[in-house]
């Protein structure tokens, strides 16, 4: 049984896939801790969540920072007040300073809506849509500079339907993350995944450039 690895997770809205990091660290022996919770929104329900986990929270309002790099300077120094080995993205939106991703290189994942390099950025879900894609997803990545374009790690694909909106969709995909995520986080955890030089590595393998796929 590997040795627990703590994980920080920093969320900005409701935290449904913190709650199925949650949920899956309740299963199967899990080595997953989560160490704490912070927001960049009091407010966020994701919080709650957490409290309700018995999970320590933070918030720290980006609001109150002059500038982006005073924020995360200020964040780098909460997190690590926890000492985590895994910093996971889960919904948080902030653009990252360079600082911040290089501070945590090789141990910063984040979740997307759409099978990258595909929809970088916002409304993955009406995207796809307008450009006829037949398939859609959602991929985990570990964090580099270029938003939203670090090494995958996974992807659920699924079949976008003739009667889907964004709605229906993004709904469908959200179910897929909260199978994909929690498990990138179990292979960081006991030490299957890593970054190397040249992309991301599984039981010290290359993955492919699409991460290890997972069609549904």
């Amino acid at each position: 049984m590997p040795a627990t690895c703590d994980v920080v997770v920093l969320l900005s809205g409701t935290g449904s896939n913190l709650q199925a990091l949650i949920d899956s660290t309740r299963t199967g022996n899990s080595p997953v801790r989560i160490a704490a919770v912070i927001s960049n929104r009091a407010d966020a329900y994701g919080l709650q969540r957490a409290r309700d986990a018995g999970i320590e929270t933070r918030s720290l309002d980006h609001k109150a920072f002059e500038g982006r790099e005073a924020f995360d300077a200020a964040l780098i120094e909460l997190i690590d007040a926890f000492n985590p080995k895994l910093v996971v993205l889960a919904g948080f939106m902030r653009i990252l300073s360079a600082d911040f991703v290089r501070h945590y290189a090789g141990r910063l994942l984040n979740i997307h809506p759409s099978l990258l390099p595909k929809y970088k950025g916002l409304h993955t879900h009406q995207r796809a849509l307008e450009t006829g894609d037949t398939e859609h997803g959602c991929s985990v990545h570990f964090v580099t500079e270029e938003l939203d374009g670090g090494p995958l790690v996974v992807q659920a694909v699924i079949p976008v339907e003739l009667q889907d909106s964004p709605q229906s969709l993004a709904q469908r995909v959200h179910t897929q993350e909260h199978l994909i995520y929690p498990m990138a986080v179990r292979w960081f955890a006991e030490g299957r995944l890593s970054l190397g030089e040249d992309g991301a590595l599984l039981d010290g393998k290359l993955l492919a450039p699409s991460g290890h796929l997972i069609r549904i």
